[in-house]
C-alpha cells in the first residue's frame, strides 16, 4: 500500500479518533478484547482500522486466524500515536489551568516545628493565600526532608518547608532563615555539672542521638567523632532522648530556648559544638502552570521583603 510520492496533509478530530481506536486495539491486544473497551462492536472497529490504514497508506495490523499483530511500520505509528496522545492531554490540560479559577488544591509539607516556628511567618501565609484564593483546599503533612523532597519531585507535594542540607537538581529554594545548633543534655547527665573545657574533651564517650541522614560538611565535622548510639530525625523526639539523661543530641537555638530557661536541659561547650542549619522552602522547577503554587510564593515574597 506505500507509496513514495504519498503526503499525508492536515490531520484532523477523525483521524485523531481512529488514532485512538487503533490505540485501544493495540493496547486490548485484539479487535474483540477491544469490543468492551470501546463500547462498539467488532466489525465497527475494523471499518474503523481500514478507513486510517487506506488515511495514512500503511499496513497497520495483521488480523486472521493466526491472530492479531502489528506491523513494522503498526509499531512506529503506534508510538508516535501514544506520544500525540499525551501531548494533546498535556496541551488540553495547561490551557484548562491557564483558564481556571484558583480552586483545587495546595498541598504543603513541612518538616517539624516550621510551622510554627515564628521567622517561618507560617500562619500569616496561609492568612494571606486563603483572603485571596478562599476556594483552595489547603492539605499540611509533615514528614522529613528527604520524603518532602521526593514528594515534590513526584508531584505528590507543591511546596515544602524543609532544612537543607543540599540541593537537588529539579528544585528551587527560596531562603527563609538559618538556624544555630548546639549541642544539649538534660540537667541531670553527667555533663552538666562539667566546666567548658571538661565538656569538650568529654563530650564524645557520651551517647548521643543524631538525624540518621547523610548531613553536610558542617554538622559531618561536629558528629564525625561523636558516640552515635541513637537516630531521631524529628527534634521532638531527640528532645525525649536528651530529656531521658542517656542521650545529648543537637538542637536548633530557638527550639530548645524554652527548656534551657526553664532549666530542663543544658548546653554543652557552646563555643566548641554547634552549626549552622538553614531553613527554606523548596518546589519543583516545571513548566506546567500552578496557578495556587505561583500565588504562595507571590504572598511569600510580599511578606519577607517587604
Amino acid at each position: 500500500m506505500s507509496d513514495q510520492n504519498y503526503s499525508l496533509g492536515q490531520v484532523g478530530d477523525y483521524e485523531i479518533r481512529q488514532l485512538k481506536i487503533f490505540k485501544t486495539v493495540v493496547n486490548c491486544g485484539g479487535f474483540s478484547a477491544a469490543e468492551t473497551a470501546l463500547n462498539i462492536g467488532r466489525s465497527t472497529i475494523s471499518l474503523h482500522i481500514t478507513n486510517l490504514e487506506s488515511r495514512l497508506n500503511l499496513i497497520l495490523c495483521k488480523r486472521g486466524r493466526g491472530g492479531f499483530s502489528l506491523t513494522e511500520e503498526g509499531k512506529i505509528i503506534h508510538q508516535m500515536t501514544e506520544n500525540l496522545l499525551e501531548s494533546l492531554d498535556a496541551f488540553r490540560t495547561t490551557v484548562n489551568n491557564l483558564n481556571r479559577s484558583l480552586t483545587g488544591k495546595l498541598r504543603i509539607a513541612l518538616s517539624d516545628t516550621v510551622s510554627l516556628d515564628t521567622r517561618s511567618h507560617f500562619p500569616e501565609l496561609i492568612q494571606h493565600f486563603s483572603m485571596e484564593a478562599p476556594k483552595v483546599f489547603i492539605t499540611t503533612s509533615v514528614s522529613s526532608m528527604a520524603v518532602i523532597e521526593r514528594m515534590i519531585l513526584n508531584d505528590e507535594a507543591d511546596i515544602g518547608f524543609i532544612p537543607y542540607h543540599r540541593k537537588l537538581d529539579g528544585l528551587e529554594y527560596f531562603h527563609l532563615y538559618s538556624d544555630t545548633c548546639y549541642l544539649y543534655c538534660s540537667k541531670n547527665h553527667p555533663l552538666a555539672t562539667m566546666n567548658a573545657q571538661e565538656q569538650i574533651e568529654q563530650a564524645d564517650t557520651y551517647p548521643a542521638s543524631h538525624a540518621g541522614l547523610k548531613p553536610h560538611e558542617s554538622i559531618s565535622d561536629q558528629i564525625s567523632t561523636m558516640n552515635l548510639s541513637a537516630i531521631s530525625y524529628f527534634y521532638d523526639s531527640r528532645l525525649a532522648l536528651i530529656l531521658s539523661d542517656q542521650y545529648i543530641g543537637f538542637l536548633p537555638e530557638e527550639y530548645a530556648k524554652s527548656y534551657i530557661e526553664k532549666g530542663d536541659i543544658v548546653t554543652v561547650a557552646p563555643s566548641d559544638r554547634f552549626y549552622n542549619l538553614g531553613v527554606a522552602l523548596a518546589y519543583k522547577k516545571t513548566a506546567q502552570p500552578n496557578k495556587a503554587r505561583e500565588l504562595f510564593l507571590n504572598v511569600l515574597q510580599k511578606i519577607f521583603y517587604t
